[in-house]
């Protein structure tokens, strides 16, 4: 990276971390500690690219999770699961880089706000946090409910691509 004199190096963009894992996707054998929940098989460790793409292939008004991505990349790569740790990291890095690219005027950005964690719990560290977040899935047609400390979109599961 290029720098002025004087300052420091200029931080990556959200893409540009997206853009810095050339060896993924990674299939490989389910690890030992792994395979007592899972019994034997593979795993693939999705690509950034891969899980960003999921993301914005769910339309307004439906819902995916971080699990049902992993899934779904597993299927596609004809592996026994997904990493869903790296899917999450992922979808956080996708939400990021949209948030960048909407600050930059660009009105095209992944629709991160419909990625939600397994059980249909919004992902609070996405950007806006819970206010963008309910503002967002509100808009189009679903009920954010408190459970605790936590918020959920309600009756979810019906909402999920493919149900």
């Amino acid at each position: 990276m290029s720098s002025t004199p004087g300052s420091r190096h200029a931080r990556k963009s959200w893409r540009e971390k997206l853009s810095g894992y050339p060896r993924l996707p990674e299939v490989k054998p389910i690890p030992p500690a792994m395979q007592r929940r899972h019994g034997p098989g593979t795993i693939v460790t999705p690509s950034p690219r891969e899980v960003e793409e999921a993301m914005r292939r769910v339309p307004e008004g439906r819902l995916v999770t971080v699990f049902g991505i992993g899934e779904q990349l597993a299927r596609e790569h004809g592996t026994t699961i997904g990493c869903t740790v790296t899917t999450a990291i992922f979808a956080s890095m996708a939400a990021q880089a949209a948030a960048e690219e909407r600050q930059a005027g660009r009105g095209d950005i992944t629709p991160y706000w419909r990625t939600l964690k397994v059980d249909g719990e919004l992902n609070l560290k996405y950007p806006g946090g819970l206010d963008e977040l309910m503002r967002r899935l509100e808009s189009e047609g679903h009920t954010v409910v408190q459970r605790g400390r936590r918020y959920f979109v309600e009756d979810f599961e019906t909402k999920i691509i493919g149900s």
